[in-house]
């Protein structure tokens, strides 16, 4: 024994404290398959980074659905796919919070969950095909998996581990949510067998408001109780980290789409134009998102005396606009690319105007806890003034489509220069909050 540990067992003997054991009766102590943060930090594991390339594949799949189903049905099951794919992504971004990605079983799942993740994302494109069974069914099979199977192993976990919190209230917590995805499997699995694409829309519809409404009722379960506040002890600045990153994922497809739709063709002037301006967009929607926002927004929760809360609210619910505008803005970049010297039409101007409308909405929502005075910034009402009234010129007035596109984008700069010129104006609104 090293002089060091010698000195540090006398100081433990002197206070009267046992010296902290290994094993107990020669039997090691189980090894935890949960973070030890206790709320705190905890890194982002580079299995977490793996799992997420399923979801830039899956947010792609879900822009070329857009694209190829302009109607009123096709936006309808886009958003449908959406918030399954957002909803198993977030649940399994959580689960990953609470258990430790370096141990092995914990790795397995995060695998296991990655498989079924990609089977649902190679059945997105002919999800509502009509007729029963086939990638409807492969559909909503890997979404049951994935979102029972990993809470389900979660419950597990939680119940192995030697903390009191976690072996009882977690467990139980985990438990609740687990019986609540088993609730709205049966809709998945009926939806996929139906034969009409709109009876199967309306019965994955009632799937998600079963699942999307569990944390409403705080995943009551008769004879089980409620979830708590203090079920949901995470690290707020992983969660915040690991949300930032899918940002990046849906800014990533964007470019993604712009490059292929731009190399599909010759490269004259006017596909070049536009091939920059949706790339400025890309552009400032990173910048109006990670300048402030993304550091708040973790100061924010990191500090918060109860981080689950800020975690369900600022980043598992108002974190979808901000991806869904991404998304469908990533549509209108292809349809510049696509015809960059014609009028700007309705799909043009409502997949532009809407897009970045409903991006700036959610990033607005998103910097208002963390903002000193709790406000929706005017920066992002102005934008969004901006952009409505654009979109109603067109409509009436129709302009060629890049001076459209090119004006929205100005409209962005507005927002971005506003922002950051206030923030540099006023102080820097971080110091205020240290100081």
């Amino acid at each position: 024994m090293s002089e060091q540990a010698k000195q540090e067992a006398e100081a433990i003997a002197e206070a009267g404290k046992p010296a902290p054991k290994a094993e107990t009766d020669g039997v090691p102590a189980p090894a935890t398959l949960l973070r030890n943060h206790e709320g705190g930090h905890a890194p982002v594991s580079y299995l977490e980074l793996f799992f997420d390339l399923v979801y830039v594949f899956a947010v792609t799949q879900l822009s070329h659905h857009v694209l190829h189903h302009m109607g009123a049905a096709g936006l309808a099951e886009a958003l449908v796919l959406f918030l399954a794919v957002w909803w198993a992504w977030m649940f399994t971004a959580w689960a990953a919070n609470w258990t430790n990605p370096e141990r092995g079983p914990v790795r397995i799942m995060l695998l296991l969950s990655m498989l079924a993740s990609l089977g649902l994302a190679v059945a997105m494109p002919r999800a509502f095909d009509a007729g029963g069974g086939g990638d409807a069914m492969l559909f909503a099979a890997c979404y049951c998996l994935v979102q029972i199977g990993r809470s389900g192993f979660v419950a597990w976990a939680m119940a192995k581990s030697r903390q009191e919190h976690w072996r009882g209230s977690g467990a139980r917590n985990m438990i609740r949510i687990t019986l609540w995805f088993v609730a709205s499997a049966p809709l998945w699995l009926a939806g996929a067998l139906v034969d009409a694409p709109l009876v199967r829309l309306g019965l994955w519809a009632l799937a998600l408001a079963v699942d999307y409404g569990g944390p409403f009722m705080g995943f009551a379960v008769p004879g089980m109780g409620r979830s708590q506040p203090e079920d949901w002890d995470i690290s707020g600045s992983h969660l915040a980290e690991r949300c930032a990153l899918f940002i990046i994922i849906a800014l990533g497809e964007g470019v993604v789409v712009t490059g292929t739709s731009f190399a599909q063709e010759t490269a004259d002037l006017a596909r070049s134009l536009a091939f920059v301006l949706a790339f400025a967009g890309s552009a400032l929607m990173w910048w109006i998102y990670f300048d402030l926002g993304a550091e708040r927004g973790a100061r924010h929760i990191a500090q918060h005396a109860q981080p689950g809360r800020v975690a369900r609210s600022v980043y598992t619910y108002l974190h979808m606009p901000i991806v869904g505008g991404i998304v469908i803005t990533a549509v209108a970049d292809a349809l510049l690319l696509d015809a960059p010297l014609a009028a700007a039409k309705l799909p043009l101007v409502a997949t532009q105007a809407g897009g970045l409308l409903v991006f700036l909405a959610g990033t607005g929502l998103f910097k208002r806890p963390s903002s000193p005075h709790g406000n929706f910034p005017l920066s992002h009402w102005v934008g969004g003034g901006l952009l409505i009234v654009l979109a109603a010129l067109t409509l009436a007035f129709p302009l060629p489509a890049p001076v459209f596109v090119g004006a929205t984008v100005l409209a962005l700069l507005v927002v971005a220069v506003w922002e950051w010129a206030s923030y540099h104006h006023h102080g820097s609104a971080l110091a205020e909050d240290q100081g």
